[in-house]
């Protein structure tokens, strides 16, 4: 039988087809449309610029054609033919045959009965195919029929839970503590991350919002992506790991902070120093490091500057992360918390101080960086201050006045404020300040008053506090020191001075704890007190 070749189809440049007309159109309607009933032209060229699945594919659908519709549709040709069936509009029936678009329908609407297998090989070729897989929406139901079947099998296994991202996610009942039973229960939850590993950025971004979107385990989607970045990280070029990275920091931002742990934010920070990453990202992973501030450790702040910069540690990142605990932390900013992440940063101050090249400016904003409230001492900080002012010996007397403002002398330890009191290194009003805020609190011992405290976080309000202590009662002889003190005479007196009216203080100090415990004493057996430790007193003090 002879063939007839009376149609030329150019597909995409790749390739030349000859054809038989006829045959053709009998079951494309847009060539159908195009060439009609004309037979004016012994031959017919048609050139396709944008035909889906290029040569490859249009060479299934002339098969098709010429076995007068009868094709083998498997999942690996399933989104291309359905492409191709809709691109050359093959919905006419021949002889009694389904037609191409109705074929390829009927068997996408069976995905859901699909195996593991198939499903993953139908969607490998929607990846390679993306654009027209998406616009068909093949792609999406071939995600969808997965995640559910992930949802199936993570409701059969009873083991899975999100109790912490740190631990292996695995809930273990009375009788299956054995490490057998948990590399199995654990082997059940991610027994599919290898198979999805092979996925482009782009379609584990549409994964993750499946699995978000349908309420699947958040812990286990977190560990998938952990383990795509660095299952990708291994052939990757510096351009595919950005966009890994990427794809990983967004997905993980979709999830409860709680399903991932501090310590592989932090793993994925260090990845991402050495990348060009988005800045919505970066600031994304900064936001996630800074809510989870109480869980980190000083390791894990101690990064190294960016390259250019003179100072030796990050300290900028390390800002970003405390106004993210701050701003991100809300309601869950409990007092414990706060401590924690003083703590913290009462380590890392210290660790930075000694750094020669660390302004002035960037030491003060880690300083005031925490409320008041953070910190019950403030002896850290202190010696923080210390050794800073002891590198940085160059500074002006303002500048140091500026870093002693930020200390709370209230919250200073009697032997801190000794310590202070015989600093050379600190201004003299600082030295004088130390001595004042123990005498206060001694105030407030004898007499009882512990609601009473005055407002002395800083030497800046030293003069405010004298003239509110000058008008309280029996005032005279606390401030009679700082009253008489010349501050801008010899300093070596001044410090002198101060350390033998501190000794006086320390002293006055145990004494008032022992009346306390008498009193006490004598309240409970309901006796007078005894005169002899009363009359003690204005000798110590006088």
């Amino acid at each position: 039988m002879a063939v007839c070749c009376d149609l030329e189809a150019d597909i995409n440049g790749e390739e030349t087809f000859l054809l038989d007309k006829k045959i053709i159109c009998s079951f494309s309607g847009r060539l159908s449309k195009l060439f009609g009933k004309s037979t004016g032209a012994n031959r017919n060229k048609v050139i396709f610029n944008d035909f889906p699945g290029g040569a490859e594919n249009f060479e299934l659908i002339s098969r098709f054609c010429y076995n007068n519709g009868e094709i083998d549709i498997n999942p690996s040709n399933i989104s291309l033919l359905y492409s191709a069936a809709e691109f050359m509009e093959m919905s006419k029936s021949v002889s009694g045959n389904c037609n191409l678009l109705e074929k390829t329908k009927k068997c996408i609407e069976e995905l859901g009965y699909w195996t593991w297998p198939d499903l993953l090989v139908a969607l490998k070729h929607c990846q390679e195919m993306q654009q027209v897989a998406t616009s068909s929406g093949i792609l999406e139901k071939c995600l969808d029929s997965i995640v559910g079947r992930l949802a199936i099998t993570s409701e059969a296994s009873p083991c899975a839970s999100t109790s912490s991202p740190d631990s292996s996610g695995l809930r273990l009942s009375c009788d299956t503590r054995s490490t057998e039973s948990l590399k199995n229960s654990f082997s059940r939850a991610n027994w599919w991350f290898e198979d999805l590993s092979v996925l482009s950025p782009n379609l584990v971004e549409m994964l993750v919002k499946s699995m978000v979107s349908r309420k699947y385990n958040q812990v286990i989607i977190s560990r998938f992506l952990l383990y795509y970045q660095k299952s990708k990280f291994f052939t990757a070029s510096s351009d595919e790991k950005r966009q890994v990275l990427e794809i990983v920091i967004d997905g993980l931002y979709t999830l409860d902070p709680s399903c991932i742990s501090c310590k592989s934010l932090f793993g994925i920070l260090r990845v991402v120093l050495n990348l060009n990453i988005s800045k919505s990202s970066r600031n994304k992973l900064e936001c996630m490091i800074g809510s989870q501030m109480d869980q980190a450790t000083l390791d894990n702040l101690l990064i190294p500057s960016p390259y250019g910069t003179s100072y030796l540690y990050d300290v900028n990142l390390v800002l970003r992360f405390l106004k993210a605990f701050l701003c991100e932390g809300g309601w869950r900013l409990s007092p414990t918390r706060m401590r924690k992440v003083a703590s913290l940063m009462d380590l890392y101050i210290a660790e930075v101080a000694p750094d020669p090249f660390l302004r002035l400016s960037k030491f003060l904003a880690l300083v005031v960086a925490l409320p008041d409230s953070a910190r019950d001492c403030w002896d850290e900080l202190y010696h923080a201050i210390d050794v800073y002012l002891e590198v940085h010996a160059g500074l002006s007397e303002e500048e140091k006045v500026k870093v002693c403002c930020a200390l709370n002398y209230e919250k200073l330890s009697s032997d801190a404020c000794v310590h202070l009191s015989q600093n050379a290194k600190f201004p003299s009003k600082s030295s004088v300040q130390a001595v004042v805020s123990q005498q206060l609190k001694l105030k407030n011992l004898l007499q009882g008053t512990k609601n009473s405290k005055p407002d002395m976080d800083s030497p800046c309000k030293l003069n405010e506090t004298r003239g509110k202590a000058k008008k309280g009662e029996g005032s005279e002889q606390i401030v009679l020191y700082s009253g008489r003190l010349d501050i801008s005479g010899d300093n070596e007196n001044l410090r002198a001075h101060l350390q033998g009216m501190q000794w006086r203080v320390i002293e006055l100090e145990k004494l008032c704890k022992k009346m306390q415990a008498q009193m006490a004493k004598l309240m409970k057996s309901k006796t007078p007190p005894t005169h002899s430790t009363a009359r003690s007193l204005p000798r110590l003090c006088s």
